[in-house]
């Protein structure tokens, strides 16, 4: 129980650093140097605490809920994930240089996360965090399945976790916080038997590339290439096209919503005429029809 007190201290003490840090950035910078940098590393650091915290599976999708929540109600829709970044680049909703900016804080602040949790380890304040910093030395992989099927299970998490961020991005918060936390809950558990469920190429990368088990470009193909395959199929799927490269839609059909009615031509204001009554075939005078002395 000791332990558990200790790893639950440790993630709400990392939350809460991270929101005063956030509200200081806030305060101090720029806002282009806040929304485009700060606000980025700070959801970084946070968003490696269930892992580093060495919680049972239990407790740790409790958390992940819990953190998801949070983060939806505090960080001012940073995201810490590349994917979500490079999202908003092809949607054409973020520039070049603001997308390079916030996969840099993303990459830093994923660093610091790593090195404050070797710290907090090195304290040694439980046994549970004794034995993850012996673990730490000798890592084993986080891939349990092979390389292509790890990278098809990344994609799939992928596709539904950024096609429900397209689909609810316009709702209500009170609505979409709630439901993007629970389908990321609901991955974690389906999925992360095989392969953690990171769907995050900077949490994936800090977590499980230095251990042994797989060589770089494996869990490069399952834990980079998966995921920005998943995105960009869910990006194609829910708009149609790619709208940062093209913007013919490619899936779906342009339909004017609203029908022009189709309006008669009117008579010329020198034709006083009526129009000729319509007649029969066989009656003289019908157009196609002909009498033997008509001129």
């Amino acid at each position: 129980m000791a332990g558990l007190n200790v790893s639950l201290s440790f993630f709400f003490a990392t939350f809460a650093l991270c929101e005063a840090a956030r509200r200081a950035s806030k305060a101090l910078l720029p806002m282009g140097a806040y929304e485009g940098f700060a606000r980025e590393a700070m959801r970084a650091l946070l968003v490696l605490g269930p892992w580093a915290g060495g919680f049972g599976p239990d407790l740790l999708l409790t958390l992940l809920f819990l953190l998801f929540l949070a983060h939806g109600a505090t960080l001012d829709g940073a995201s810490a994930n590349p994917t979500v970044s490079l999202q908003e680049f092809l949607m054409a909703e973020a520039s070049l240089l603001g997308t390079l900016l916030k996969l840099a804080a993303q990459g830093l602040g994923v660093q610091a996360a790593c090195t404050l949790t070797r710290l907090c380890w090195a304290w040694e304040l439980s046994d549970l965090h004794l034995l993850q910093s012996l673990m730490a030395q000798s890592c084993s992989s986080t891939l349990r399945t092979s390389v292509p099927h790890g990278a098809l299970v990344e994609a799939a998490c992928a596709f539904c976790f950024h096609l429900t961020l397209l689909r609810l991005q316009h709702g209500p918060p009170a609505h979409r916080v709630p439901a993007v936390a629970l389908l990321v809950t609901v991955t974690a558990y389906a999925a992360g038997p095989l392969t953690s469920a990171f769907f995050n190429p900077a949490l994936a990368a800090s977590v499980t590339f230095g251990c042994s088990g797989h060589t770089l470009l494996e869990y490069t193909q399952v834990y980079w290439l998966g995921p920005l395959a998943g995105m960009v199929l869910a990006v194609l799927l829910h708009q149609g096209c790619l709208p940062r490269l093209f913007q013919r839609n490619l899936l779906y059909s342009q339909k004017n919503k609203y029908r022009v009615p189709r309006v008669k031509p009117a008579p010329a204001s020198g034709d006083t005429q009526t129009p000729a009554k319509a007649c029969s075939g066989r009656e003289p005078g019908c157009s196609g029809v002909r009498g033997p002395h008509s001129s």
